[in-house]
């Protein structure tokens, strides 16, 4: 006893240590007295006196030796902030002691008995703040900027405290509530159990039935085998339970291995083509092709359509004529404005709302797996952040590719080539490689005479039949029908004939008080009739409303 000696910590344990291990901030004091204990140890009691700097630390036989120079602290101690400083810590301790699990009395011994070097040595040590920070306020020279920096730290342990409280909380309320939630589904599975009503356990074993019974690929059978065990795993009233339910519902609802299966009679599919569509010689002959490949190898060999004209011109209604004279089941998906991917390959399963895209959606609902799927409007795909619909396209259209389709939401090969896909478009605005995947067959606007026939033929009926009228009391000639479409229309297609013919026969109805008695509709009567109609147009271009 009676020498000194200088207390430096570490800033990471290591042995032995060297002069880079320690800090060069310690604290100088007396050895007041040694204890040796019989297992050779030794206990020692050191009064500190003073914070030191430390300069030239060097070892030598184990021993640490350098230079030291007292840190001088401002007499600070009694002024008014500092005080203030002080309470303020200590109240914050208060409250800190019941998530730390110290003794606030303790810390209101130290401020009532001893110094403030002794209070802030307490808080450093009750709180345990990092080494880093008790170099900090060791090192400082003035007590209001120690008591600065240990209410920083004390403030910063309580918010952190308060977060960890609430989230604590939170995990706890979840806690009981799934606890709850798994004795109110036992007791129930119990009652229903004791009532013969276990509809669970009827549903889980129905659903295993189902996917063996199902005629599935061997991979997807074992993908719907794997997603069943899990959703037994899982409570039934559970999110991911339902969600596995959802998922294998959908799975055996695709259409696996079933086809329509009708013979292709290359007279019949003439007389549909003539029967529903005017005209269009050469292109109802290349379909006429495309039908006799198809026919000759039983399957979708060859080049997929893509039907390209005017609006109008009968593509959509040509292609639903395709799979009317092939016997399949027809479905249409309208590209307009489609800018996600997932529009086609659909979204995973583990979001909320997810579900299949657009092709497997078209193969569930015609419950085969070779229907004819017209992409209507492909030319006018965008595409943003989501990703490029069009690229997702050229895997669906390309038949080297898709014979392995895998729907996101599925997570199983599908396979696509009996699929018969026709787009149609307004123009030629897309990739080239998109392009490259198709055959386009360009669809020119109608002639006058055609026109004429399609309107005799079709058009008549229609109109008829949206407004009411009896076809047999429709009289007009064909000089009438060529001053329709001369002076009211100007279109390849034949849309706006349809649309003047019914306005036509729609202020008949009006003028005869919904009689439709035997009328010939002549050129001056038409023009008659349509005045109004045409007037009304022509005021809402110009922009002035109607008076009386």
């Amino acid at each position: 006893s009676g020498g000194h000696i200088v207390l430096v910590p570490q800033h990471s344990w290591s042995y032995p240590a060297a002069p880079e291990d320690i800090y060069d901030i310690g604290t100088i004091g007396d050895i007041a007295h040694v204890l040796r204990m019989p297992d050779g140890s030794a206990h020692v009691i050191i009064l500190t006196t003073h914070a030191v700097n430390l300069t030239d630390i060097a070892v030598s036989d184990g021993l640490f030796s350098a230079d030291v120079t007292p840190i001088i602290v401002a007499n600070d101690e009694r002024d008014e902030q500092t005080i203030a400083l002080r309470d303020k810590i200590a109240e914050n301790m208060q409250q800190l002691s019941g998530v730390r699990k110290f003794k606030a009395d303790r810390l209101r011994g130290l401020m009532q008995n001893y110094p403030l070097a002794a209070f802030v040595d307490g808080v450093i040590q009750m709180a345990g703040l990092e080494p880093d920070v008790a170099i900090r306020i060791l090192r400082t020279t003035s007590w209001h900027d120690k008591l600065v920096i240990l209410l920083e730290q004390i403030n910063l342990i309580m918010a952190t405290a308060k977060i960890e409280d609430s989230i604590n909380r939170r995990i706890q309320q979840q806690m009981e509530r799934g606890r709850r939630e798994a004795i109110l589904q036992e007791k129930m599975r119990a009652i229903q159990h004791e009532m013969g009503e276990d509809s669970d356990e009827v549903d889980s074993e129905n659903m295993r039935k189902r996917i063996e019974k199902a005629p599935l690929p061997a991979d997807v059978r074992e993908k719907a085998m794997t997603e069943w065990k899990r959703m037994r795993s899982f409570a039934p009233m559970s999110n991911d339970g339902a969600l596995l339910k959802s998922y294998l519902d959908e799975l055996l609802s695709m259409p696996w291995g079933k086809s329509d299966k009708s013979e292709i009679d290359l007279n019949v599919a003439r007389g549909v083509l003539d029967s529903e569509h005017s005209g269009m010689q050469a292109v109802k002959e290349r379909i006429l092709e495309h039908i006799a490949v198809m026919k000759k190898t039983g399957g979708n060999q060859g080049s997929i359509l893509c039907f390209v004209g005017a609006p109008g011109v009968g593509k959509t209604s040509l292609a639903k004529s395709i799979a009317t004279a092939l016997g399949r089941k027809y479905h249409r998906i309208s590209l307009g404005g489609v800018s996600d991917e997932a529009h086609f390959r659909g979204h995973r399963k583990t979001y909320i709302g997810a579900q299949t895209g657009r092709i497997m959606d078209a193969l569930k609902r015609c419950k085969a797996n070779n229907p004819v799927i017209v992409l209507d409007e492909i030319d006018k795909m965008g595409r943003d952040w989501r990703g490029d619909p069009e690229s997702a396209l050229l895997e669906i259209l390309d038949p080297e590719q898709n014979k392995t389709f895998r729907d996101h939401y599925l997570e199983v090969d599908f396979d696509l080539s009996n699929v018969l896909f026709i787009a149609t478009a307004n123009s030629l605005n897309m990739s080239a490689a998109l392009k490259d995947r198709m055959e386009i067959i360009e669809i020119p606007g109608y002639s006058e005479d055609e026109k004429v026939r399609i309107a005799r033929e079709h058009l008549i009926a229609r109109a008829a039949h949206d407004t009411g009228w009896n076809p047999d009391n429709i009289v007009i000639s064909d000089d009438a029908l060529r001053h329709v479409i001369h002076d009211y229309t100007s279109e390849q297609g034949v849309r706006e004939l349809q649309r003047e013919l019914t306005a036509i026969l729609r202020r008949e109805l009006l003028l005869n008080n919904c009689e439709d008695a035997k009328t010939e509709f002549t050129i001056a009567k038409i023009d008659e009739l349509l005045s109004v109609h045409k007037s009304a147009i022509m005021a809402k271009r110009i922009g002035f409303g109607a008076r009386a």
